[in-house]
């Protein structure tokens, strides 16, 4: 992300869940970020582990591919609305609409005043039109394949956007004096052909071959990223600097950074090129107007330290640049114009970037100086328009003893991947792992993380096979209960029902008998023969309590005292 951040301290490693504030303590963007980050990451993983790798809501998926009616000079496809989730990543297809203005009125009496209507801009995103496709058909390798088959697949990212990219995130309420607040982190689609020579794929192959297949190449496009270790060493000539802070200090530089090093060109060693900022390639200047090598700029910075000055290296760029992707030379500042907010560049900018006003253009400075890579042991002396050559298995250094090192064989470098190096002047040292011996760890870059899904296979004109992939809601109503289901409850209830009518007439029984002994007793005293009568009454009364149709209790008793 090109912030002005003062480092990023999320490590999913650590399995932090929550970033707890305390009082009276510094607020730090850092712990903001940071907490963004972990709710974000629970948030796609999640969504990740319910979905799949990827897939939609059914009956509003997204990216469904179609053909494009109609006569047109260039093949195009149709981009559907609708929601799909790439590896938790939700991406929105739908295409806003452009909302009711309200009309000429010059009367005042609710009469439109004439004009003519704009057209009604089309329902769905195309091949061509889509918001960060930035597609040329100047360009032979952006037109669709011209042999069959082909696959559409979707790529997504995320990169930031500040205040020179989107004018509406500044609060003009601070004034222009005032810096800007807060940037945004955008999620980037793109729906993009690839040949099906590519996916290595025999005759008239299933839908599930073809999605195999767009995995393995996925996975090869992600595979063998390179590795970088950062480190702080002491320079050679640090005893000549007269704004020391602390003699043993291998940081030197006089405030607190955060180094950006950052692919330009990629391809293998020696053929790749980095650059690197000390401000997280955050300063930015929104262009105002270009004429051949002199742009105009909106500011020339807020103070010194975030100013340009001559032989400072520069990226033209826009909004359609940083979303292709793609290098271009680096331009050099020969010459301001202070009063004119303007500066002289080497050379002309690209003409495909920077001449759309609605794009944004901007220059970012870069702090690389080939004086000072030349460094000790001769490290980094090689520059290639404007960045630095990438070679691997030494330490090369940046500047105030600020040291990276590549790794040997380590892949294929692709332009964009990036790592942020926080160096701090209260340690003289830079924030980097290290193992048991303080040894700096190689690490994988910080972004640029690209995922891919497969959408649709095309084989012909006009036939096309859906790839996508659909889910339910999770929620479903309560099914109604089955016939044995119902009978089964039925015996339950009738089964309680018998079994309290049992207590209820043992609990009747009971009673009776203890009314029918106690009138026993009482005749039973005048006599002494009187207790095996009783004893036969007890008995003859407990079996006529139980045998059905003879009478109650008393009679029983009554029954066997005449007996």
């Amino acid at each position: 992300m090109y912030a002005d951040i003062s480092r990023s301290t999320f490590r999913p490693d650590r399995h932090y869940s929550a970033v707890i504030a305390q009082q009276g303590r510094v607020q730090l963007d850092a712990d903001a970020n940071e907490q963004a980050a972990i709710q974000l990451r629970l948030a796609r993983t999640t969504a990740h582990d319910l979905i799949g790798p990827d897939g939609g809501p059914a009956g509003a998926a997204g990216f469904a591919v179609g053909p494009l009616t109609g006569s047109r000079d260039l093949d195009d496809l149709t981009i559907g609305g609708g929601r799909y989730y790439v590896d938790g990543i939700l991406c929105d297809a739908d295409r806003p609409g452009p909302g009711d203005a309200v009309g000429d009125d010059p009367d005042g009496d609710g009469a439109d005043g004439g004009g003519a209507a704009e057209p009604e801009p089309p329902a769905t995103w195309t091949y061509w039109d889509q918001p960060d496709g930035f597609r040329d058909p100047e360009r032979p390798e952006d037109r669709l394949p011209g042999r069959y088959p082909y696959l559409m697949y979707l790529k997504v990212w995320e990169r930031s956007v500040t205040a020179a990219e989107d004018p509406e995130l500044r609060e003009v309420a601070l004034g222009s004096a005032m810096p800007d607040t807060a940037a945004r982190a955008k999620v980037v689609w793109q729906v993009l052909p690839l040949e099906g020579s590519a996916l290595g794929l025999g005759e008239d192959p299933d839908k599930p071959a073809v999605r195999e297949a767009f995995r393995t190449w996925a996975e090869t496009e992600r595979s063998g990223r390179p590795r970088l270790a950062a480190r702080s060493e002491r320079p050679a000539r640090a005893d000549e600097d007269p704004c020391l802070t602390a003699p043993d200090a291998r940081y030197r530089g006089p405030e607190n950074q955060l180094y950006r090093v950052e692919v330009h060109e990629g391809g293998a060693a020696g053929e790749a090129t980095f650059k690197w900022s000390r401000e997280n390639g955050s300063v930015v200047f929104p262009v105002d107007g270009l004429d051949g090598t002199w742009v105009e700029l909106a500011s020339l910075g807020s103070d010194d330290k975030l100013d340009l000055n001559v032989g400072d290296w520069v990226e033209f760029a826009d909004t359609a640049y940083t979303s292709r992707g793609e290098p271009l030379p680096l331009l050099r500042v020969e010459e301001l114009d202070l009063p004119g907010r303007r500066v002289r560049l080497s050379g002309e900018p690209d003409p495909r970037v920077g001449r759309r006003p609605e794009l944004r253009p901007f220059l970012r400075r870069w702090d690389q100086k080939e004086s000072s890579a030349r460094g000790r042991k001769s490290a980094a002396g090689r520059f290639r328009g404007g960045a630095a050559r990438v070679e691997e298995g030494r330490w090369l250094p940046l500047e105030d003893g600020v040291e990276v090192y590549f790794e040997a064989g380590g892949g294929r470098y692709r332009s964009g991947d990036h790592w942020i190096v926080p160096a701090r002047t209260a340690t003289g040292s830079v924030e980097w792992p290290v193992n048991a011996a303080r040894k700096p760890l190689l690490r994988p870059p910080a972004g640029i993380t690209a995922h891919y899904a497969p959408l649709a296979w095309v084989t012909g004109e006009g036939t096309i096979a859906d790839l996508r992939m659909v889910f339910g809601p999770l929620g479903v109503p309560v099914p109604p209960a089955s016939e044995a289901e119902l009978a089964a409850e039925a015996r339950a209830e009738a089964e309680a029902k018998a079994a309290e009518d049992a207590e209820t007439e043992a609990a009747r029984a009971e009673a009776g008998g203890g009314e029918q002994s106690a009138s026993s007793g009482s005749s039973g005293s005048s006599g002494g023969s009187g207790s095996g009568t009783r004893a036969t009454a007890r008995r003859r009364r407990a079996s006529s309590a139980s045998a059905p149709g003879e009478g109650s209790g008393e009679e029983g008793g009554e029954a066997a005292a005449k007996s």
